[in-house]
């Protein structure tokens, strides 16, 4: 290495230089990668390839501004010089201005660097490939031409130009991008925006308590009057930043620095329906929540900035924009984002078109960001133009696998038959001919991660239970291709119409995959349990060869326990005596798994384990990809039964590995909540007449099991999706990173906690797997095979799997939102029963409420007050229609006072809503939920039945329903009718005590004034309250 010294000159805030002189070590010998090298450099990796016919050198300026042209895969054989990279290091990302100025100890000029790099390539491959530097530079242009035989200095304009004259979507690109810089130099100097405080001012300001240093910037919406929320550890709340002027160029994302506003200038929430919750504009202004914590963005620590996805706005509308139709205003898909403001002669004939946009700059002169065109997805509508745009919006990026990480993975095929390693079998525990070993999955599973086996040993005091794991740590190996690829992705993506592998099929479906009947590697952990009491008397870890006996489905499964005559597709060729025995031996199997699970349940219940309930809904397909249905997921005690066997594993894989590495295993916990996210549950609980607890998790499971209704089970459940709602995010982290009270798992009520059981859809597991390996090995005296990571390194890689795994959790979210949307699009919503539902009322707002459908496992908003001012009047029949009136909001309900009287829609009503969609040109479609009745409408019910029975069930089911029908009629004949008080309350008919003081609550709540206001005599006023 070659000492040498750089000089650089950092401007301070009094506008003045400070000289910082700083060591530099230079390498001595700098490999070309090139194939065709001359000078026997140790290119190692990656190389230039040798059949194209120039190679190119782009100097810093081009690198700095026109990077997304040199991205496009036509554009082969660039060289980039490390001088380039330093500048787009400190520049790019923040290019509205750099505090950084460099200058070099020789004073030579950067592009003087470049094209001395230049020449040095031509001459290192003795003239055997012409160099071409491209720049910016006219001067640079007239000087260096003609000076070097072989070495070509020409404009970024001219090379596409003249080298790739078909390459028109480079060559518009790159106009596009000089637009933009052109015309930010000439803009003008008139500030919208505070400047933002200098680094130094905002750490002294950090330190001293004055400023707060936000985690992240969360937008709920992004309107002119929006909020903006991010939690801070000193405040017991969120700190709210109210309108686009205090968030000062801010953008979802972002690490910001927040001053506090003073308290009589705190803001509440609007507690209105906005666009966020609805997809449609709304008013702002309307009313807020309490006071809270109100601030302002003074500075930005870190830009989050990534590629948006953009549609352009109406032609008529560009062309009233700008004359020349070049500068235009696209509109982001993703509403937390503001306009964007880009140079193009395309806005034309990109109308109705997804384009990707990046973020170049935003000047404190400047109302909105600049920025330009990447890429066209395609046209707007079209299934695979929106599944595009919702990976691109989360930033997933999943290319195929490469030709070079397919060469790692082993083949197996009918001429090359995948077989065990004999020096593996000796190694590993073999469990083939001693256990029972069977998986339960989805119907269709092919990436099988777990099996599970349950025997009693042979004393018959003690039941073995174990959980058997791919080892998908014998296929990937650390640093290799499949390995980095692995954890660039981290995760499977699920989509509701197809999913993305974070490894290769050859892996996830075949190797590694636990299929029936096949002999695999596993990494088990088997326990030795007492058999009475099911306490834990030895526990094993350890590499195995199992071979699954049963590849059984969920349903499969249950109909098992229910002792239901079904068929095991394994068993179907056996004899009569023989399947009797087999079937009988592998209902005993799940009969003793449930009862173990059941046990292990209880264990964590007592300790204070949720019980939470979740939206699930999976769209139902045909061979065409086309939706036919919306199927929620219907639990199963095998759901419960597979999962209690997993957490069990995991818990005690975490215990193992954080007793071996203190300083740097992987686990996984999950932080109490923020109780200012309770609010809604506790609100809407009280409604009810339940108390909810929230002090801890132990207090909150007992109170929602308490929140019972007898005669409306799914009040529970709504309070349970609430109670999911509150709850923080789980989170991976290193243990040398987070203290040890901080390890426990809020949810789940376990000191220790991890990921192990899916190493073929979550990168975290193979990390784990890599962990207790080294544990297992360090156990027997052994040193591991490979090098772990540090705690450092391991935080890392746990933070950016967490940013996967939410990444992937909201695609899969937003994709089911598009098949719904689907489903319901062609639809009309006034003639076809499948568009209309029930629906129950979960929480109030200001113009509205919020239902959940169970029918199609969906909530969504429903607005009592339009546009118009007018509100949802109720007739006699429990239609409803719009007139004009007024809305009063109430803890419990929400009265709409019109002509007809009053009418209240209270917590956990069930209402009849009607499903249409809303097609919007710039952001993804929305449903839109009417109320078409206060009462619940037997509706769609054979619809319902069909999306999940079979033709005979059904037709069963409709018999059923005719016989009970007569039945009722039969009853109704015979017994007289009695009134709600007399069924309830043993009352007579007629005035009594309780009627009497239900109206006198109801005049005492009552508002006269508007009444008067509405001109309605006082009774009409308290009709139907």
């Amino acid at each position: 290495m070659l000492k040498t010294e750089k000089v650089v000159v950092l401007r301070n805030s009094r506008r003045g230089h400070v000289r910082v002189v700083r060591e530099l070590y230079l390498r001595e010998q700098v490999p070309c990668f090139s194939s065709l090298c001359q000078g026997h450099c140790s290119n190692e990796g990656k190389v230039l390839p040798g059949d194209i016919t120039h190679y190119v050198v782009p100097d810093a300026g081009v690198v700095r501004d026109f990077l997304e042209v040199l991205e496009f895969q036509e554009l082969r054989g660039i060289v980039f010089t490390q001088t380039a990279c330093q500048v787009v290091q400190h520049t790019r990302g923040r290019r509205y201005g750099s505090l950084l100025v460099q200058r070099w100890q020789n004073k030579c000029n950067k592009n003087v660097c470049v094209y001395r790099a230049a020449v040095w390539y031509h001459d290192h491959l003795a003239g055997l490939k012409p160099v071409v530097m491209i720049t910016e530079d006219q001067h640079a242009v007239a000087e260096y031409n003609r000076l070097t035989s072989g070495v070509y200095v020409i404009s970024t304009q001219e090379y596409l130009q003249s080298f790739w004259p078909d390459l028109q979507a480079a060559q518009e690109l790159y106009i596009s991008i000089a637009q933009v810089l052109q015309e930010r130099e000439s803009e003008g100097q008139e500030r919208e925006y505070a400047e933002h405080l200098p680094a130094e001012v905002l750490e002294a300001g950090i330190k001293s308590g004055r400023y707060i240093k936000v985690c992240d910037l969360f937008v709920i919406a992004a309107k002119h009057l929006c909020s903006v929320s991010a939690c801070h550890w000193k405040l017991s709340s969120d700190v709210l930043v109210w309108g686009m002027k205090q968030r000062n160029r801010a953008v979802h994302g972002d690490l910001v620095v927040v001053e506090l506003l003073p308290r009589g200038e705190w803001k509440g929430r609007t507690i209105a329906l906005t666009e966020a919750e609805t997809g449609v504009e709304e008013r702002t202004g309307e009313e807020q929540s309490q006071p809270m914590p109100t601030g302002r963005v003074v500075g930005i620590l870190q830009r989050n900035w990534r590629d948006y996805v953009v549609t352009f706005p109406p032609w008529e509308e560009v062309q009233s924009q700008s004359r020349n139709s070049q500068r235009i205003l696209v509109i982001p898909w993703d509403r937390r984002i503001p306009k964007i403001r880009i140079s193009t002669q395309q806005a034309e004939a990109l109308q109705e078109h997804r384009v990707i946009v990046r973020l170049d700059s935003w000047d404190s002169t400047s109302l909105y960001p600049n920025g330009h065109c990447v890429k066209v997805l395609g046209k707007s509508g079209e299934l695979e133009t929106e599944i595009q745009t919702i990976l691109m919006e989360n930033s997933i990026h999943v290319l195929p696998f490469s030709e070079a990480q397919l060469r790692e993975m082993l083949l197996n095929s009918k001429e090359n038959l995948w077989t065990v390693e004999a020096g593996e079998v000796a190694e590993r525990r073999d469990l083939r001919t001693t256990h029972l070993v069977f998986s339960i999955d989805p119907q269709g599973c092919e990436d099988v991660d777990d099996a599970l086996s349950v025997r009693i040993l042979p004393e018959g005091v003690r039941l073995e239970l174990g959980v058997h794991i791919a080892d998908v740590t014998h296929f990937v190996r650390a640093g290799s291709l499949t390995d980095l690829e692995a954890r660039s992705r981290a995760t499977t993506y699920y989509l509701a119409d197809r999913r993305y592998d974070m490894l290769p099929a050859v892996l996830s479906a075949d190797l590694c995959s636990l299929l029936g009947n096949v002999d695999r590697y596993a990494m088990s952990v088997l326990w030795e349990l007492d058999a009475k009491s099911l306490a834990v008397c030895k526990v094993w870890f350890g590499r195995t060869l199992i071979r699954s006996s049963y590849q059984l489905c969920y349903e499969l499964a249950q109909s098992l326990l229910n002792n239901e005559s079904v068929e095991v597709p394994e068993l179907a060729q056996l004899g009569e005596v023989d399947k009797k025995k087999r079937l009988k031996e592998l209902k005993t199997a799940l009969e003793q798994l449930t009862k173990v699970a059941r046990y292990l349940r209880t264990q964590r219940d007592r300790g204070g384990a949720l019980e939470l309930e979740g939206v699930e809904v999976r769209a139902q397909l045909d061979a065409e990809k086309n939706i036919t249905a919306l199927v929620p997921k219907q639990p199963l005690e095998i759901h419960e039964t597979v999962a209690e066997c997993m957490i069990y594993a995991n818990h005690w894989v975490a215990r193992k590995i954080q007793e071996t590495f203190p300083q740097q295993a992987l686990l996984r916990h999950h932080p109490p909540p923020c109780q200012e996210h309770f609010s809604q549950l506790m609100d809407s609980a009280k409604a009810r007449g339940f108390d909810i607890d929230s002090c801890s998790n132990k207090a909150l499971a007992d109170s929602l099991d308490r929140a019972v209704d007898p005669h409306d089970p799914l009040v529970n459940r709504l309070l349970r999706m609430m109670a999911t709602q509150a709850m923080s995010n789980a989170q991976y982290f290193s243990t040398g990173s987070c203290p040890l009270e901080q390890y426990y798992h809020y949810g789940l009520a376990l000191k220790h906690y991890t990921h192990f059981t899916s190493p073929i859809r979550r990168y975290a597991d193979i990390i784990v797997h890599r962990l207790l390996t080294a544990a297992i090995k360090l156990d027997k005296g052994m040193e591991p095979n490979e090098t772990l990571a540090s705690n450092k390194e391991l935080e890392e890689i746990a933070q950016h799997i967490n940013n996967k795994n939410r990444a992937a959790q909201q695609a899969q979210k937003q994709s089911i939102e598009l098949f719904q949307c689907l489903y319901f699009k062609d639809k009309d919503p006034l003639t076809d029963q499948r568009c209309v539902a029930e629906a129950i009322i979960y929480a109030m707002r200001a113009n509205g409420i919020l239902v959940f459908i169970p029918r199609y496992g969906m909530k969504g908003p429903v607005y009592l007050k339009n546009r118009e001012n007018q509100v949802v009047s109720l007739r006699n029949d429990g239609s409803c229609e719009w007139q004009a009136g007024m809305l009063q909001r109430y803890p419990d309900r929400i009265c709409t006072i019109t002509s007809n009287g009053i009418h209240a829609f209270s917590l956990f009503d069930h209402i009849t809503v009607r499903i249409s969609v809303q097609a919007l040109r710039c952001h993804p479609d929305s449903l839109c939920l009417e109320v078409i009745s206060d009462r619940l409408q037997e509706v769609a019910k054979l619809e319902s039945l069909a999306a999940g029975k079979g033709r005979l069930e059904l037709v069963q089911e409709v018999v059923r329903q005719a016989e009970a029908a007569s039945q009722q009629v039969e009853e109704q004949e015979r017994v007289p009718q009695l009134s709600k008080e007399e069924r309830e309350y043993q009352q007579s008919k007629g005035p009594n005590l309780y009627c009497l003081l239900q109206e006198v609550r109801e005049l005492a709540l009552l508002d006269l004034s508007v009444c008067q206001g509405l001109g309605l005599g006082l009774q009409a006023c308290i009709k139907s309250v």
